[in-house]
């Protein structure tokens, strides 16, 4: 089968288009034919090895050998291991794999994999895993939002942010959106009851008060955040200042991000997305609502996608990138 391999750590440039060997089929497993996925930061970081705590998981040198990038997936079942009960070959899915779906063929533990909404295409559905589960987990689970709570989102016309915009409102927030000119009408259309331009007026200095603010960007200090936010404001960092040099990456700024909710009244939290089947069935279900729309910006064949990546790095990226097989 065709798929996306890398064997050293480094840019693009290590990425190579060629055949391997098809992945085996555990009992457990389930063997996806792979007709969509997604470029997430999470890929880059192991195609760069950086930070180099990633390293732990994929190899100290290098990569391990004939490494396949791609963390999201959508496709349908080929074949099942003999403990599978969840599904069948013939059924269409979608989830979040860690590694491996940027190749024609997948195999994956059962429980990574959730049936794919029937109103998606397979490129909308790769969309939603990482970035989606993301929104979803910072607004509601560590950001607490509530109907009429006043939301903030910086970075609204990313992968996370335009989930984060539909999924605020649909948990009855009212939502404002932080993003650049070109992005202003996308993040009005996904539902932002306000859109704040921040080649135009920096949020910090914009005098309202929020009761959440979900970071995507990692843009300010903690110390501004503080000024935007109420007396038992929340904020959450879905991101961070990710320097490619540093050990730890944006661990580092999680650390500082929790420090700083030691003191006064203000919650300040950072989290890692973990994408499980429960919320993975309530994204279906906003899916369905057509509550949750994923935004796609632009699409690249599986042979590009090194150009797809280089793009998603760019930072310019409106919405998701996708891998077509």
């Amino acid at each position: 089968m065709k798929a996306i391999v890398y064997d050293e750590y480094g840019s693009t440039k290590v990425l190579h288009f060629q055949d391997i060997d098809m992945p085996p089929v555990s009992d457990n497993e389930v063997l996806v034919e792979v007709r969509a996925a997604s470029a997430n930061p999470w890929d880059w970081h192991f195609m760069r090895g950086e930070p180099y705590v990633v390293r732990i998981i994929s190899g100290l040198r290098r990569p391990r050998p004939s490494s396949v990038l791609g963390s999201d997936v959508a496709g349908r079942v080929e074949a099942v291991g003999k403990d599978v009960t969840r599904f069948q070959p013939g059924d269409e899915v979608f989830g979040f794999v860690g590694k491996g779906a940027f190749a024609e063929y997948v195999s994956v533990p059962e429980d990574a994999l959730t049936l794919k909404p029937v109103s998606l295409t397979f490129e909308q559905a790769a969309a939603v895993p990482l970035a989606a589960v993301t929104a979803l987990q910072g607004l509601r689970d560590h950001g607490q939002a509530q109907p009429g709570h006043r939301v903030l989102i910086n970075g609204a016309s990313g992968g996370v942010g335009t989930f984060a915009v539909q999924i605020a409102k649909a948990l009855g927030a009212e939502v404002t959106g932080v993003c650049s000119t070109r992005n202003i009408d996308l993040v009005r259309s996904i539902g932002a009851d306000h859109v704040i331009d921040y080649t135009r007026k920096e949020v910090i200095h914009s005098g309202q008060r929020y009761d959440l603010v979900l970071d995507n960007v990692g843009n300010h200090r903690l110390s501004q955040w503080r000024r935007v936010m109420g007396p038992k404001g929340v904020f959450v960092a879905a991101a961070g200042r990710e320097p490619m040099t540093n050990w730890l990456g944006p661990l580092t700024h999680w650390v500082k991000v929790v420090s700083a909710s030691m003191v006064g009244s203000q919650k300040m939290a950072a989290f890692n997305a973990k994408p499980n089947d429960e919320d993975m069935q309530l994204l279906r279900e906003l899916i369905e609502a057509e509550k949750v729309t994923p935004a796609i910006d632009r699409t690249y064949p599986l042979s590009a996608a090194p150009e797809a990546i280089r793009y998603l790095e760019s930072g310019h990226a409106r919405g998701k990138v996708v891998i077509t097989v």
